[in-house]
């Protein structure tokens, strides 16, 4: 029986093409499995994390004015530090639930800084003083609504 080399050399180049698709899809997908891995950490979280940054100190500068604003009408005489009217003086506000789909803290530290936090992300805004003085201090979240309250006898 007398073989054809003309069709071994048909079935050799067949095989040799499905073998080249299998080694360079195989070598792309690997390429794409690297890249989808790589992906969250190298290109999305960066810009989230600066995102959230500026949205804590935006977060922290409103809260701190609210603080300021507050203190500024509560009844003391500000030349003497003495009280001018007894009694007790809530107000409520609101601020975002989250921040990039995650909720965060705030914290009044040291009595003269907001704190918004999350994670490895912290910013600290200054109350320019007023904490000192006025003794402020308090943790909360963004969900809700949330209060700050004077009281002439101290809590």
């Amino acid at each position: 029986m007398k073989r054809s080399y003309k069709n071994l050399n048909a079935h050799e180049q067949a095989t040799t093409n499905m073998l080249e698709y299998i080694f360079i899809s195989g070598v792309l997908l690997l390429l794409m499995a690297i890249t989808v891995l790589t992906l969250t950490t190298g290109v999305i979280e960066p810009p989230t994390n600066h995102l959230t940054e500026y949205a804590f100190i935006d977060i922290g500068n409103g809260i701190s004015t609210r603080i300021v604003d507050f203190y500024a009408i509560v009844p003391f005489d500000q030349s003497t530090g003495r009280i001018i009217y007894s009694g007790d003086v809530t107000t409520s506000f609101d601020i975002p639930d989250d921040v990039i789909g995650k909720g965060y803290y705030v914290t009044l530290r040291s009595g003269d800084e907001v704190s918004v936090y999350r994670d490895q992300i912290r910013r600290n805004i200054s109350l320019v003083g007023i904490g000192m003085s006025k003794g402020v201090g308090g943790t909360t979240t963004g969900e809700g609504l949330n209060k700050i309250s004077y009281r002439s006898g101290g809590f």
